[in-house]
């Protein structure tokens, strides 16, 4: 990967403010792990495993910037192109300060010192795509693209926290700001931190902002997105030889067919397939591969490729994650490195930003019945529903519904989360439920909900989706992915022109009635096979379930990772035989579960970190 870390403050024993010397290859790599930070003057903390990142030094100024940014002021862009993107900032920031974040969009994360007046400005992209972390010691301030960099650093601070820990459990990873360790942090999308003489300031220089006035012009609409939509990929295609993710879902075929149209020639794209019921979809990425006629490569996932994946990926992240699906997502990035494809386009942000996951149709339905008066529901529905017998035909669904229908958002949306249906005392150790706030996930949620702009509910949990879907889980997995199989990655529909474009659509238009997508999918109906148009969302998820009921390797890998998660006192014993137990009766819920905690375990002890 491309990383950068520094620290400014008397943050060793010497006396001046300075920008560490690189800390050590950041490789994706496992093993491949920072080493001592330099105590040298100013120097610079920036490496590159295929991008280049760029830096620049003008005086009292130090800066680098990784990433692909695109800057939208006329005279910084020209600077830009004749010097490079770190001298524009440092260009800029004399001029307008910490503002001059306004005109870098798209993919970067930046640093910048001022050595004169012991200030540093760091600032992350729209969606948080190039993470960069940071921490504060008494004497001043370390930052870095990994947990790694910062903890190489002599003044980190590396204890675990065990509410990370629960928030991992609950959410399948650990969302920003806060990190697997006590008081290192990272920026959040649309984030800038702001040092001076020891004192630090973050806030957001972008939000999205929703516009939700109504009515549009179809036509227009259509024409508008269509263009950006081919902009976008041409953007992210250029400069290097590029591949496609291609699952046979509406995103990834748009992106393989737009790269055909914008390249002149057949997009190289790449699938992932699986031999189990129910989670192979490759027929939908041939149909795209047919219809756009792209030169096309697709390998089949084994058993035995997830148990030599996994500690793999556990001893390449830097804190627990628990997304399975980076295993099918790391196997296809390496077939198109093996390919010699430099970047990888992923389709990552269309269900986000134009309306796709099914929850949103869902959430719709409970929303109907808060239309209902409250005197009507009280007087009425609700004794009739909770007294008559259960045994009756539909009495169990139509409670179920009421229930979930009268849990305000976001909670509702947890209504089926492991931890909540299990129950935390039922998992955890008594000792470290002592530790921990059982509330804190909803806390942080309804902290992330009250702060979106929007008053339509499609635009709220799009708002919602923008952080704990996309930053703090699938740009996360599929950057630790292409990290592993040594590739770029580049998000189309995640450019700044088509974020905007979608906040400003009609929010009818991203969900018609159940329809879901529907501005999407009619804005692209004579570009896209009308099966792939049709087509369920699937994905490249993995059945992980299904074959731990079956693969020996795989029990034998998860037997011992659980082993020794028991010897940590996090999670009770008795649950963790009780999930194992019962895997065969459900493989997709109780693997999942099996799944989080493996990963936890396996992280813990390529860390070597107790708790």
């Amino acid at each position: 990967m491309t990383g950068l870390c520094g620290w400014i403050g008397h943050a060793t024993t010497e006396p001046e403010s300075t920008l560490a010397r690189m800390v050590g290859r950041l490789s994706p790599f496992p093993g491949a792990k920072p080493t001592n930070w330099s105590t040298s003057d100013c120097g610079l903390g920036a490496t590159g495993l295929k991008a280049t990142p760029q830096i620049a030094h003008q005086g009292n100024l130090h800066a680098v910037v990784i990433g692909r940014p695109r800057i939208t002021d006329s005279h910084l862009h020209a600077f830009a192109a004749q010097n490079n993107h770190a001298e524009a900032l440092i260009q800029g920031y004399r001029k307008e300060g910490h503002t001059v974040l306004r005109h870098f969009a798209d993919s970067f994360a930046i640093a910048l010192i001022d050595t004169d007046k012991q200030a540093a400005l760091l600032a992350v992209d729209r969606f948080g795509s190039v993470p960069l972390g940071f921490t504060e010691s008494a004497n001043g301030l370390i930052f870095g693209s990994s947990l790694w960099s910062l903890n190489a650093h002599p003044a980190a601070q590396q204890g675990i926290d065990p509410q990370a820990i629960y928030h991992y459990l609950y959410f399948h990873m650990i969302p920003g700001p806060e990190t697997i360790y006590r008081d290192q942090f990272r920026l959040e999308p649309g984030e800038s931190l702001i040092w001076h003489a020891g004192k630090s300031t973050r806030q957001r220089y972008w939000e999205p902002v929703f516009v939700e006035n109504g009515t549009q012009s179809f036509v227009e609409q259509k024409e508008a997105f269509t263009a950006l939509v081919r902009e976008s990929v041409r953007e992210a295609s250029m400069g290097a030889d590029t591949g496609c993710f291609l699952s046979g879902g509406t995103d990834s075929s748009t992106i393989a067919g737009m790269l055909t149209t914008v390249s002149g020639r057949p997009a190289r794209t790449y699938s992932i397939g699986f031999e189990a019921e129910g989670y192979d979809e490759m027929e939908f990425a041939r149909i795209a591969v047919k219809h756009f006629g792209t030169r096309h490569t697709e390998y089949y996932v084994t058993p035995d490729d997830v148990v030599n994946a996994i500690p793999r990926i556990a001893a390449a992240s830097d804190q627990p994650f628990g997304n399975s699906s980076v295993v099918p997502g790391f196997y296809c990035a390496q077939l198109a490195h093996r390919d010699g494809v430099e970047r990888m386009l992923g389709g990552d942000g269309g269900d986000e930003l134009f309306g796709g996951n099914a929850r949103y149709a869902k959430q719709h339905i409970f929303e109907v019945y808060g239309r209902i008066p409250r005197s009507v529901k009280k007087s009425l529905i609700e004794p009739l529903a909770f007294n008559l017998p259960s045994a009756l035909p539909l009495i169990g669904k139509a409670r179920s519904y009421i229930q979930q229908a009268n849990t305000p958002m976001p909670a509702r949306l947890e209504t089926y989360n492991l931890l909540e249906r299990f129950g935390a005392a039922n998992i955890l150790t008594r000792d470290f439920l002592a530790q921990i706030n059982v509330n804190g996930p909803s806390i942080h949620q309804q902290k992330t909900w009250d702060a979106i702009r929007a008053k339509e509910l499609i635009n709220q949990m799009l708002g919602l989706d923008f952080k704990y879907t996309l930053a703090d889980n699938d740009l996360v997995k599929v950057n630790l992915a292409c990290e592993l199989a040594g590739v770029e990655i580049a998000y189309p529909l995640l450019h700044d022109k088509l974020t905007q474009f979608s906040l400003s659509l009609d929010p009818s238009w991203k969900l018609k009635g159940q329809q879901l997508r529907w501005f999407f999918k009619e804005a692209l109906r004579d570009f896209l096979p009308p099966e792939i148009i049709t087509k369920e969302k699937h994905g490249f998820g993995l059945p992980f379930g299904p074959w731990l009921t079956k693969h020996v390797g795989l029990q034998t890998l998860v037997n011992d990772s659980l082993a020794d998660l028991k010897r940590h006192n996090l999670i009770r014993p008795e649950f963790i035989d009780e999930v194992m137990s019962k895997v065969k009766e459900h493989p997709g819920y109780y693997g999942t579960m099996v799944w989080i905690l493996m990963m936890l375990s396996l992280w813990l002890k390529e860390a070597k970190q107790a708790i």
